[in-house]
Parts: structure tokens; C-alpha cells; sequence
């Protein structure tokens, strides 16, 4: 960065399956940073008054999908590292907004790595099918998040200060 030109570095969206380390990650992220951090699963959450399994239990999911989008799609923010929910994918004004405020970054983690992480998908607020399995829904989702990420970060093996250090040593100014 030159004194001639000051630069605003955008905000960095954290994408990737539920369990790929999205809000652990992005706190860590943050404080590297010197930004703020915002877990939107918290936002819809405080929205709407009820836990994320709660919401998918009582309204099913899609309804639990447009509220995701409609409160992703509302994010206004700058210097924040903000971490989506697994599913913000499926919102494509989500995604088109938050690709407009931010750097999209996938955390891309196999499958089998995945299983290992996550316990009960349905007491965590997965937004999953009924009868659908943690592989049909990676392969359901996989190719929408390559589709908006702009960084795919590969964070298997990695310790979480490792991944926020790549992320952060790339350059994400505008300009």
C-alpha cells in the first residue's frame, strides 16, 4: 500500500460445508486482521428468535432458506470477517450481495473429514434434506461453492492459525 492512494480492504465472507470451520477460523481471522466478525447464523437467530434446528423443526427448510437469504442479503458491514451458514449458498441474492460487499473464501474440507467433525446434523441447524446423507449433500453443495468463491482455501490437515494466516496473506485490496 502507498501513502499516495489509501486502499479499504473489503470484507471477507467465509463459505464451505457446516463443520469446515467457518466461525472458529473467521474469530481468528478477525483478530489478525484488526476486523470485526459476524457469524450470520447468529444474525438470523437474533431475527427471528429461535435457534437455527428450531426454525428448519417448526418452519421446514425452505422457509429456513429465505430467511437465510433474506438476512444475508441485508448484511451491511465493512472490515468484518463475516461467516455464513453452510446452506447461504442456495440464496443467490445472498450471494450476489455478499460477493458485492466482500471476498468470497471457500474452506474446503473432504468429506470424510467432515463426518469426523460434525455430530448430530439436525441438533446443529444443517440445512439438510430428510433422508439425505452428509455425502449427497456435499456433492449438492460442493459445486456451488466453487461457483462463488473467488479463494478456495484447502483447509485439510491444517491448524485453524495456519489457514487464517493464508487467507490473510492474500491481498484483498481494493483499488
Amino acid at each position: 500500500m502507498t501513502h499516495k492512494e489509501e486502499r479499504i480492504v473489503k470484507n471477507i465472507v467465509l463459505i464451505g460445508m457446516p463443520g469446515s470451520g467457518k466461525s472458529t477460523i473467521g474469530v481468528v481471522l478477525a483478530k489478525i486482521l484488526g476486523f470485526r466478525f459476524l457469524d450470520s447464523d447468529l444474525l438470523i437467530q437474533e431475527r427471528e428468535g429461535q435457534l437455527l434446528h428450531e426454525i428448519i423443526a417448526q418452519r421446514g427448510l425452505e422457509e429456513f432458506n429465505q430467511v437465510e437469504n433474506q438476512v444475508n442479503a441485508a448484511i451491511t458491514t465493512d472490515q468484518t470477517v463475516i461467516a455464513t451458514g453452510g446452506s447461504v449458498v442456495y440464496g443467490r441474492e445472498a450471494m450476489e450481495h455478499l460477493k458485492s460487499i466482500g471476498i468470497i473464501v471457500y474452506l474446503q474440507l473432504s468429506c470424510e473429514s467432515l463426518k469426523e467433525r460434525l455430530g448430530d446434523l439436525e441438533e446443529r441447524g444443517v440445512s439438510i434434506k430428510e433422508g439425505q446423507t452428509l455425502e449427497e449433500l456435499y456433492a449438492e453443495r460442493k459445486p456451488l461453492y466453487e461457483k462463488y468463491a473467488e479463494l478456495t482455501v484447502d483447509c485439510e490437515n491444517k491448524e485453524i492459525s495456519c489457514i487464517a494466516k493464508e487467507i490473510a496473506s492474500h491481498s484483498f485490496l481494493e483499488g
